[in-house]
C-alpha cells in the first residue's frame, strides 16, 4: 500500500476498479505491450503485469505512483512507472491501453485542491478528461490495438461514444454493472482505419 501519509489522496479500489480489472484480464494477451493510465493503487497493473509482455503504469498523482510501486514490489512484479498527465510525455504505441478516468461531474466549488481530485473530477459534464484521452488515443494504439475505458451512466455513455466516433474510433460495451446510483460500463475502443 501507500508508504507515506497520503493514502487518502489515492483513489481506493471500488466497483469500477474491479469491473475494469475483469475486462482487462479477459482482453489481455501475453504478447501485449500495455499502458495503464491512472494506475491509482496499482490493482490493475499488478494483476496484469505477469500476464503480458510489458506494462507501463502512469498517474498524474505522485502518491498514486508510489502506491502502485509499493504494491508491485510487494508482489514482485516488473512494472515501469511514469508520472504523466494522460499521454503527455508518453511516446510510442500500445497493444492495450487501460483507463479508469475521473468521470464524476464536479463543479468548481466542489474541488478541494487535493491530489484525490485528479481521480474524481471529470469537469462540469464528467467528460472533460475522457475527451482529452480520446483525442490522443488513436496515435498511441498499434494496429489491432485496443483500449478499455471505464465510464458511468452519470457521464453519458451516448455522448462518449459519439465523441469517439467523431474521432474515428469504434466503441463496444464489453462489461457493465449496476452500482448504487449509477450504471458502470467498460467500453472497448479500437481505431479500425489505423490498420
Amino acid at each position: 500500500m501507500d508508504s507515506d501519509d497520503h493514502e487518502d489522496d489515492v483513489y481506493p479500489p471500488a466497483e469500477d476498479t474491479y469491473l475494469l480489472l475483469d475486462a482487462a484480464l479477459a482482453e489481455a494477451r501475453t504478447e501485449d505491450l500495455v499502458l495503464e493510465i491512472g494506475s491509482g493503487r496499482g490493482i490493475l497493473s499488478v494483476e496484469l503485469a505477469p500476464k503480458v509482455r510489458r506494462l507501463i503504469a502512469t498517474d498524474i498523482n505522485p502518491h498514486a505512483i508510489r502506491a502502485t510501486n509499493a504494491r508491485a514490489r510487494a508482489m514482485a512484479c516488473t512494472i515501469e512507472f511514469v508520472r504523466a498527465d494522460l499521454f503527455r510525455g508518453i511516446s510510442g504505441s500500445f497493444d492495450l491501453v487501460l483507463f479508469n478516468p475521473p468521470y464524476l461531474p464536479i463543479n468548481p466549488e466542489e474541488r478541494t485542491g487535493r491530489w484525490i481530485n485528479y481521480a474524481l473530477d471529470g469537469g462540469a459534464n464528467g467528460r472533460e478528461t475522457i475527451e482529452r484521452f480520446l483525442k490522443d488515443l488513436k496515435t498511441h494504439l498499434r494496429p489491432d490495438g485496443r483500449a478499455l475505458l471505464l465510464i458511468s451512466s452519470q457521464t453519458g455513455i451516448k455522448e462518449v461514444q459519439e465523441t469517439a466516433c467523431a474521432l474515428g474510433l469504434t466503441t463496444v460495451v464489453v462489461a457493465s454493472e449496476r452500482c448504487f446510483f449509477e450504471q458502470l460500463y467498460v467500453l472497448k475502443i479500437t481505431a479500425p482505419d489505423s490498420l
